[in-house]
């Protein structure tokens, strides 16, 4: 295939994202296909001979597209947003196209002098304290991770250098592995899973702590949990509060919990990978109220601002102990400009892989051509949505609204015993007209309703909630359900009222032992 051939196919290609993007609407936004059906639309081997391209291309839609669940379309409702914006891919194909591998400054000066520019830039519409800078006159920075996954395991590393090097400090005698073996993390139960799995990559337990009634992790519970562990002669070092928890969008208390962790020594990571993007609004920025104490600060730029995945922002106060953690220089990574200046930094040291994306240009793209009022309009459309939606909810005495709606989330169910609304997803699930996803709260099932693509508009919404109300039709419509189960011993009998008539449900079991 020969360079021009290949032009016209990048040009085409081009042409169907456009395309795509245009008539997602029409897509269902769930795919219908069985496992392993991709293995049986390809060849078991590798072609020999090149193809054409135009039979590839056509293959996209015949093979790829039929597996997509489209994350992007206006039914998608699910999870929280995933960012997508023409800016954004213009971007992120230059970035492929010029294809620089940026992890120090020597290699590509731009793609690490823009990185520190528009972290920048990004940490003074979010109005972070100045130390998070890379342009401040301390350590601080701002750099840009791939997910906020990884800012949560990059930070915990971090973490436990420091604290195994302070405590050496105090004891000389103590052997590393015998200090590491007594470090231990906190955060809530309601925390990402990727929270968890930090502890678990970074081979340091992480307690999850029982939050409030209102889902938050707050200082009295932080303080209680330090204390046992203290008696216990483990060392507390690390905690990662989050605002904007992926259940019910709640937010932990910085200002409880940010005085205990710098009394204590211990690392303070924010969380803030959905809800963050919200902090661009003058008027949800005291939802971050405590942000001061932290050591380090995550939001992702992928899922509500516009700039595609993978983009996650992290700043930390002191990217000191990010290099003391990371730094393996070996002679041939060495160059003549490496300093200790914060804004001419050797990214490498910042993160787990060497390698690194030009990552900075299509947050660049997208913070230039929508700028900051652009942005804040975006998400205050989202919510508007939102608050439509719980509308339209709250006039349906079937459903409830479980939590406050915040931000895009709604957290929403059917009145009465959980199996009317787990019928309920079930329903929904099967119909694939609409994606959405469960939580539990306070040991209700609830469906999670979130306004996440960039094309929804009110139609969308009214449009996902005739399918929500048209399914609870069926499912209300069922007068009752006998469920006989037998064994050598018992029987159980499962009846339901006449429903909505009566706007509760009513479970019997009746247990019959045999004697």
């Amino acid at each position: 295939m020969d360079s021009e051939s290949f032009k016209e196919c990048g040009k085409t290609v081009i042409d169907y994202i456009a395309n795509y993007m245009d008539n997602i609407r029409d897509r269902p936004v769930l795919s219908t296909v069985e496992p392993g059906y991709l293995y049986k639309l390809t060849p078991s081997e590798a072609p020999v001979k090149g193809e054409h391209w135009k039979t590839v291309l056509a293959d996209v839609e015949n093979v790829i597209m039929p597996g997509i669940t489209h994350w992007n379309s206006p039914q998608f409702h699910a999870f929280f947003p995933t960012a997508n914006s023409y800016p954004a891919i213009v971007g992120d194909m230059l970035c492929n196209g010029i294809g620089c591998i940026g992890f120090s400054w020597i290699t590509s000066p731009a793609c690490t002098e823009l990185e520190v520019q528009v972290m920048n830039w990004f940490g003074k519409i979010l109005d972070l304290p100045k130390e998070f800078l890379n342009e401040s006159e301390g350590p601080g920075g701002g750099v840009l991770q791939g997910s906020a996954s990884e800012a949560t395991l990059v930070c915990l590393l971090a973490a436990k250098d420091r604290a195994t090097k302070r405590m050496k400090t105090f004891n000389p005698s103590m052997e590393d592995g015998e200090i590491k073996a007594k470090l231990v993390a906190y955060t809530s139960d309601q925390s990402n899973s990727s929270v968890e799995k930090a502890g678990l990559l970074g081979s340091m337990p992480m307690r999850l702590l029982e939050t409030d009634k209102d889902g938050r992790m707050t200082g009295p519970i932080l303080a209680k949990a330090i204390a046992e562990d203290l008696a216990k002669g483990l060392i507390p070092c690390y905690v990662v509060a989050t605002l904007g928890t992926t259940g019910t969008c709640a937010f932990d208390c910085l200002e409880t919990l940010g005085p205990i962790c710098n009394e204590n020594n211990i690392w303070l990571h924010v969380d803030a990978a959905y809800a963050g993007a919200a902090f661009i609004l003058p008027e949800y920025r005291h939802l971050m109220a405590g942000v001061q104490y932290a050591d380090s600060f995550d939001v992702n730029l992928h899922k509500w601002l516009l700039v595609n995945f993978d983009c996650s922002a992290m700043w930390v106060k002191n990217a000191t102990y990010l290099v003391d953690a990371f730094n393996v220089d070996r002679v041939y990574l060495k160059h003549s400009y490496q300093s200790q200046d914060p804004q001419i930094p050797d990214y490498r040291h910042w993160q787990i892989p060497l390698g690194r994306r030009f990552r900075s240009l299509k947050m660049w793209f997208v913070l230039r051509l929508y700028g900051v009022e652009g942005l804040q309009a975006h998400i205050r459309k989202q919510m508007n949505l939102a608050e439509l939606f719980g509308k339209l909810v709250e006039q349906d005495p079937r459903f409830e609204i479980v939590m406050p709606v915040t931000m895009g989330l709604v957290c929403f169910r059917l009145k009465g015993n959980n199996i009317l609304t787990k019928h309920l997803y079930e329903r929904l699930m099967n119909s694939g007209q609409i994606y959405l996803v469960t939580a539990n709260v306070r040991s209700q099932l609830v469906i999670r309703f979130v306004v996440c693509s960039r094309l929804t508009e009110e139609a969308d919404v009214r449009f996902a909630w005739n399918e929500i109300q048209r399914q609870a039709d069926a499912v209300s419509g069922t007068v009752a359900v006998v469920v006989v189960a037998t064994a050598a011993d018992a029987s159980a009998e499962v009846t339901t009222d006449v429903w909505p008539d009566k706007m509760e449900h009513h479970v019997a079991v009746k247990s019959l032992t045999q004697g």
